[in-house]
């Protein structure tokens, strides 16, 4: 079992940004899968953002293509989300997850979530 701590989480104004980070301990993190989920009030937790084991393949939310970046980094065992020109919008917990592949569906590790609240 693979345990996930957020931090970075806070508030910031509109077009403003945050850097996420995600520490990994338990399994080799280099063997995992690395994603960033979030969940608004109200709504159902969606994706944001994943990235492979080595870092150099990444996939992205259409809603966050070209504002947010995830990067990795496996001799520090971390994962980050670099956020930026926030919106209103993506006021949610953010949660970082670990799986096997780039399915949302395969991600069964997760952390207890960070909060980022953006002000419009």
């Amino acid at each position: 079992q693979v345990r996930l701590v957020e931090s970075g989480g806070g508030l910031v104004q509109a077009g403003g940004s945050l850097r996420l980070s995600c520490a990994a301990s338990g399994r080799t993190f280099s063997s995992l899968v690395m994603g960033w989920f979030r969940q608004a009030p109200g709504k159902e937790r969606e994706f944001v953002a994943v990235i492979s084991r080595a870092g150099l393949n990444k996939n992205y939310a259409d809603s966050v293509k070209g504002r947010f970046t995830i990067s990795r980094d496996n001799a520090k065992n971390t994962v980050y989300l670099q956020m930026n020109s926030l919106k209103a919008d993506d006021t949610a917990v953010y949660y970082c997850a670990a799986g096997g592949s780039f399915s949302p569906s395969d991600f069964g590790s997760w952390g207890q979530g960070t909060q980022v609240n953006v002000s419009s």
